[in-house]
């Protein structure tokens, strides 16, 4: 333990997500040994960003402005979306330039365990945003795990039956991994999501 403001850095630090106490230990001793115009700066941006950044009216991502460059985008195909976990998806999936579409962003993923059900996500506001007949495909792309796979699954019972496609990012097999090294789950999406080649 230190003293005052020290120890009170670490523990704010260590409020992060993945910030251990080790973590949030080092980054406030650098802190500490940082130049006062460099802290100054991150102080200023971490200001600017509470103050300016908000969530878009429509998809829910970021932005700095009511609607997100992405749906201010003419160019993005509205017949299509792309429903993630969190802002941060909507940039892994982007990186890929394999999607036109829009996004909806569902603020987390069902985790009873955590106490977060349907109603603490944006669902209400996706089925919303089906209702006047627009999209026709919906491409579910929440994380491979347990609180991904429900979400999935509760999204997909429940958007069906409202007329629209819907579909799940294919899983399986990493490229450059070892069969040997992939776990049961990994290598059964493999099989389920195999393609077959043409001649």
């Amino acid at each position: 333990m230190y003293e005052g403001p020290v120890q009170d850095l670490i523990d704010e630090l260590g409020q992060l997500p993945g910030i251990g106490p080790k973590s949030a230990q080092r980054i406030a001793f650098h802190i500490l040994a940082a130049d006062p115009d460099d802290i100054r700066r991150l102080a200023d941006v971490l200001r600017l960003v509470k103050e300016k950044v908000r969530f878009c009216d429509i998809c829910f991502n970021v932005a700095e402005d009511e609607q997100c460059r992405i749906c201010r985008d003419a160019r993005r195909d509205p017949t299509v979306i792309c429903v993630v976990e969190e802002a941060k998806d909507v940039v892994a999936v982007e990186r890929t330039r394999e999607f036109r579409g829009r996004y909806h962003v569902l603020g987390g993923a069902i985790s009873p365990i955590d106490g977060i059900g349907p109603n603490e996500l944006r669902i209400r506001e996706l089925c919303q945003r089906l209702a006047d007949g627009t999209v026709q495909e919906v491409i579910i792309a929440t994380d491979p795990n347990l609180e991904g796979e429900a979400t999935a699954t509760y999204l997909s019972r429940l958007l069906i039956p409202m007329g629209v496609k819907v579909s799940r990012l294919a899983s399986g097999l990493p490229v450059g991994g070892d069969l040997e090294y992939a776990d049961e789950v990994t290598l059964g999406r493999a099989f389920e999501g195999r393609r077959y080649v043409d001649a």
